[in-house]
């Protein structure tokens, strides 16, 4: 339990950052744990989206199915790009929602 926490928090710190790194316009003024925030909603939504559009038709590997979170075998490099795109939109909808813009 604590180690999936650790695991999110650190992945959405990442996601989060490269997320708001890619995100269309000028977004400096943003809180940081928003950022995570954002991060850690790119990581749960990008995977399920990628899972849902793309994933699920994998066959079995290593001895287990595939699942939503574990799809291929080894770095799943398509479900990191989901969950940045992901995040970047969460960015954009958050920096529109608290007004934080650099003038």
């Amino acid at each position: 339990m604590l180690w999936t926490i650790i695991v999110t928090l650190v992945g959405g710190t990442i996601i989060g950052l490269i997320g708001k790194a890619v995100a269309p316009g000028d977004r400096t003024k943003f809180p940081f744990w928003l950022t995570v925030l954002c991060g850690i909603v790119g990581m749960l939504l990008g995977s399920l989206l990628y899972w849902v559009l793309v994933g699920n038709n994998n066959g079995p590997f290593d001895g287990h199915e595939a699942t939503w979170d574990n799809a291929t075998n080894g770095i799943d490099w398509w479900r990191h790009v989901w969950q940045i795109a992901v995040a970047a939109v969460a960015v954009i909808v958050a920096a529109a929602l608290t007004g934080r813009r650099k003038v």
